[in-house]
């Protein structure tokens, strides 16, 4: 009788777990974002790995290689469009005319993959990839795709030089290198010639109303301004990606998210002569993790509200990063005169080295030369949590909150803060028209 009361036992544990696996639920993120690619590559390191990252070439790591072989070889039921049986020389000469048409053929095919092969330099003028495509499309790009230095060819259009527009379900990797050849631009910037009149430079690759996006394993140097930008577009994903100017090079953010829902940023490399990622109004949803930053400006929310402007920014959570070197850590920065909301935000296991501001809300900011005048109205900023975060600042004050005086900023905690001088010296914090919610083993103190 024993033996069969256990033997019922056992049968019904495994009924049980059975049942489980079939019908349970596990909630991974809040933020869910749609995996529709086999090809996705979900490694990135563990946070002991980020923080001791050495400033290796990023194609000889060890992930890079394994994503590199993984994607060697096409399938047979691939239709592979070579850029180069389009007329690409990819020896110095402008490639512009066969990338069009070598898009049109990919995007009009079932299954196919663009290839940009490895080994060869292709110079292309602005060009925009339009969609719809017929199916899910690859873009392989294994050599490297250079910009035209003649400011002449952009006499159409200064915002941009590589733009895709409408593609759907549209997958970007490789282990190449986009480079937008920007020093020309970078001299010709009022922000770096005072004398000249301040003009548009292009944001060297621009993902707009693109759903279902992965980006990967690529690297971006040297953009004319913004490296890469993704506007109005719904489930991205941007993985394992090396950006990187000098760190005077004016306006060149690495990654920026415009107008933009449900984003991953993982496992990248950032380092420019602006914001590493900035995320401005229309966004939400949006995850950065596993990020080193440095040099720039660090990681901004902003700026949000200029010029009288509405702004709604909800739902950005940054986890598990290495900043070192910036102008700024984590930043939150809107102009005087706006409206709207920054709300529901999260910076967690962050690690700051030589950073000046490493944390940062500025309700009052204002590129400017001559001071901004005093407006009451204000984008509205609560609800913004620093957890876990640690480190040195270059700059007296740690922490500064300088917030509006008709909106206050709202409901901001601060749990397990630690960040102090260089050589251990002493930190300050700056806290004007704040509103804490919590507070638990923090340094400085407001």
């Amino acid at each position: 009788m024993k033996m069969h009361q256990q033997n019922r036992l056992f049968i019904f544990f495994i009924a049980f777990s059975l049942f489980s696996l079939c019908f349970g639920s596990y909630l991974e993120d809040p933020f869910p974002v749609s995996q529709y690619h086999d090809q996705i590559y979900n490694h990135y390191p563990t946070p002991a790995s980020l923080y001791t990252f050495r400033n290796t070439d990023f194609h000889s790591s060890k992930t890079t290689k394994k994503r590199r072989d993984r994607g060697s070889s096409f399938s047979s039921s691939t239709k592979v469009v070579n850029v180069d049986d389009f007329g690409a020389k990819g020896n110095g000469q402008d490639d512009t005319k066969a990338f069009e048409l070598a898009w049109k053929e990919a995007c009009s095919s079932r299954k196919a993959t663009l290839l940009v092969p490895k080994g060869r330099t292709y110079y292309l003028k602005p060009i925009t990839f339009s969609g719809p495509c017929r199916s899910p499309l690859t873009l392989k790009i294994n050599g490297m795709i250079k910009a035209s230095t003649r400011i002449s060819d952009y006499e159409n259009d200064r915002r941009h030089w590589l733009k895709f527009e409408g593609v759907d379900n549209f997958v970007v990797e490789g282990n190449g290198i986009i480079n937008g050849n920007g020093r020309k631009w970078w001299q010709n910037s009022c922000k770096v010639n005072k004398e000249l009149p301040c003009k548009r430079a292009p944001t060297a690759v621009t993902f707009y109303q693109c759903i279902n996006l992965v980006v990967s394993n690529l690297m971006f140097k040297d953009a004319q301004q913004m490296h890469l930008t993704f506007q109005k577009c719904t489930n991205v994903k941007a993985l394992n990606l090396r950006v990187v100017a000098p760190g005077n090079s004016p306006n060149t953010d690495g990654i920026h998210i415009t107008e933009t829902q449900n984003a991953i940023i993982r496992n990248c490399v950032i380092g420019t002569g602006d914001d590493c990622i900035s995320i401005v109004s229309g966004s939400r949803n949006v995850r950065a993790m596993d990020i080193t930053c440095g040099p720039g400006h660090g990681i901004s929310i902003g700026s949000l509200g200029a010029e009288n402007s509405e702004a709604e920014v909800s739902n950005i959570r940054v986890n598990r990063a290495l900043i070192s070197g910036t102008s700024n850590g984590v930043r939150i920065k809107t102009w005087q005169g706006g409206s709207g909301y920054a709300k529901n935000i999260m910076f967690q296991n962050v690690v700051m080295k030589n950073v000046s501001n490493p944390i940062i809300i500025d309700q009052n900011y204002c590129d400017k030369e001559d001071s901004c005048p005093e407006q009451n109205s204000a984008v509205k900023v609560s609800n913004v949590v620093y957890k876990n975060i640690r480190g040195t600042s270059a700059s007296d004050d740690a922490i500064k909150f300088d917030c509006s005086k008709s909106f206050p900023c709202q409901e901001i905690s601060l749990l397990g803060v630690h960040i102090v001088g260089q050589g251990n010296e002493v930190a300050t914090a700056s806290c004007e028209n704040v509103r804490l919610k919590n507070r638990w083993k923090v340094y400085p103190q407001c």
